[in-house]
């Protein structure tokens, strides 16, 4: 049974959502847990340490890129490496770390306690989920180890590069293969997160008390399930054309190389905000938290993302400007609409800071940063919408900056959420001296990284070359952006200091941030099924109104009027 609790002076003995001496679930212990288990938390810290350890792969993978230019004539590498290289970092980063790190760890661990829900509506499937993406990201990075190498045709795959004659080997297809298999995982998260908040939310959480950061994971498992069998599909398709002679995608047996480009987009970009609105989700915590205050625009955010994800859908085609095939001025209008909603969470997040007790934590340090790093990243999105000067930028370093402007901003949101939710997770506090030297050298590192290459591409480097003997000039600019690729890596190494220095060293209590949203009520770490006391939930922060009985929310004209507590059954 799950208590509803009024306020603390009903209950006083039971302190903030204890009440029970110990967890009166039973299991496996060790390693035979973490194997078997199907608790939605320890899932979703496997997926957070498996995503944030191909961070650390990926991360290599960029370090060596960036050493082979920081010379005109580099040698580090072969040139046939260095295709291997870009290819699977940039796949790494964006199939293996970004999403699962977001809608597999930091969701799985956090959305079912944010809405009191004892764990996620499937666990069976969200342990397949886990061990699916594992399987498939050992299986993409498997081609290192194969005789022609891994898969070496740009994280796109563009068709004809990608067929068996162009690139055979197994490589190619270890990383179709593995593409699949978190595809799969990817779908059944999907499944997973809608079908949690839908029927699992605890008496009085209505869909319009639901943190931000829950509704930006249900618009991400909605945009999951409507894109993944896309690419899925896609992926079939260009394994029937390498083995089985379909000429899908060749023009030599009537098939349209240019239709794999309208799939992989039409996955690739709702997946820009699969992989941005879990972050967003974090980063509305965090400013609420570390402001002292509601959300600005509790409402007017839901709205924003709900209109994102439904632009999303229609904006694929400016990856495509040049291929000449597509309407340019419908596709640059989406493009362009799309960032009013966009613009419209900046403010929201300024007006929650304005005026507040602002605590800059290293989170609220991580949280300002993605802000400044995702409207640089945003602004020259704006500029690649529009198709004359895509036409003068694209396949430049210009898109590459972009690309890694926004993805930057996602990595400093996500260190954000690790500082933020870390405590609750172990119930240990990070080193916040540690935390904060890690934040100014990927901050700082973070721009000297990018902002160099964005002048790189108006100079006219392109992307994908390993040398540049004929254009010494650039040479200043890639050593710029090599010294900011090393500083974050500093700051990765600083987090992982920051881990082994810190392991259970600073108890977090329950509460250390006296933040507002439900997953605070419980205890840290939270019992097998999360809760043994609920708070009455009459708005978006119940453990604020628990804690605070003297402010009373009276959010989105709900009416604060004492109930008797009441016993439900745990939902």
């Amino acid at each position: 049974m799950t208590d509803v609790l009024e306020h603390p002076l009903d209950h006083p003995e039971h302190g903030h959502g204890h009440g029970q001496g110990h967890d009166e679930h039973h299991g496996p212990s060790g390693l035979l847990k973490w194997m078997t288990t199907t608790d939605h938390k320890i899932i979703g810290l496997s997926y957070t340490v498996t995503s944030v350890i191909m961070l650390v792969i990926g991360g290599l993978f960029a370090e060596i890129i960036r050493a082979q230019l920081a010379t005109p004539n580099g040698s580090l590498v072969s040139l046939s490496q260095y295709n291997e290289l870009f290819t699977m970092h940039g796949s790494v980063m964006i199939y293996l770390f970004a999403g699962p790190f977001a809608f597999g760890g930091l969701a799985n661990i956090i959305v079912p306690i944010q809405i009191g829900a004892p764990d996620m509506a499937f666990p069976r499937l969200n342990a397949l989920s886990y061990w699916l993406y594992l399987t498939g990201s050992i299986t993409m990075l498997a081609g290192f180890f194969t005789a022609g190498g891994a898969a070496n045709f740009g994280w796109v795959a563009y068709a004809p590069l990608s067929n068996s004659i162009n690139t055979p080997g197994a490589g190619a297809d270890l990383w179709i293969g593995g593409l699949l298999l978190t595809g799969f995982s990817a779908i059944f998260t999907g499944v997973n997160l809608c079908a949690t908040i839908f029927y699992l939310r605890a008496p009085g959480m209505t869909m319009f008390r639901m943190p931000i950061f829950t509704w930006n994971m249900l618009v991400t498992g909605i945009l999951i399930l409507l894109a993944f069998p896309v690419l899925t599909a896609g992926l079939i398709m260009l394994y029937c054309d390498r083995h089985f002679g379909t000429h899908i995608y060749s023009v030599a047996g009537g098939g349209v190389p240019v239709l794999w480009q309208h799939i992989f987009w039409f996955w690739g970009h709702p997946e820009v905000y699969i992989l941005a609105l879990p972050f967003f989700g974090m980063v509305t915590e965090i400013i609420a938290v570390f402001s002292r205050k509601p959300v600005f625009g509790y409402k007017g955010m839901i709205f924003a993302t709900l209109s994102i994800a439904a632009l999303s859908l229609g904006v694929w085609a400016h990856h495509m400007f040049t291929t000449g095939v597509v309407l340019l001025p419908f596709f640059s209008i989406m493009s362009l609409l799309i960032a009013v909603p966009t613009g419209i969470k900046i403010f929201n997040w300024i007006g929650t800071m304005w005026r507040g007790e602002v605590w800059f934590s290293t989170a609220m340090l991580m949280a300002i940063g993605f802000l400044v790093t995702f409207l640089i990243g945003g602004l020259t999105g704006i500029y690649l919408a529009s198709p004359p000067l895509d036409f003068f930028t694209h396949d430049t370093y210009f898109v590459v900056a972009h690309f890694h402007s926004v993805v930057m901003a996602l990595v400093l949101g996500g260190m954000g959420g690790l500082y933020y939710w870390g405590p609750k997770v172990t119930g240990y506090l990070l080193n916040e001296r540690i935390g904060k030297a890690q934040f100014w050298f990927l901050f700082i590192g973070t721009q000297v990284f990018t902002l160099p290459q964005y002048l790189l591409g108006l100079n006219g480097m392109p992307r994908r070359i390993a040398v540049y003997p004929h254009d010494p000039q650039w040479k200043m600019l890639n050593d710029w952006s090599s010294i900011g690729a090393a500083m974050v890596g500093v700051s990765t190494l600083l987090f992982v200091v920051n881990v082994a220095v810190s392991w259970k060293k600073y108890p977090a209590g329950d509460n250390p941030w006296d933040a507002q949203t439900l997953e605070w009520f419980t205890t840290s770490p939270p019992p097998h099924h999360n809760f043994y006391r609920l708070p009455q939930i009459r708005s978006e922060r119940p453990t604020w109104d628990y804690n605070h009985p003297e402010h009373k929310s009276l959010a989105h004209g709900d009416h604060a009027v004492a109930a008797p507590a009441e016993k439900v059954p745990a939902p």
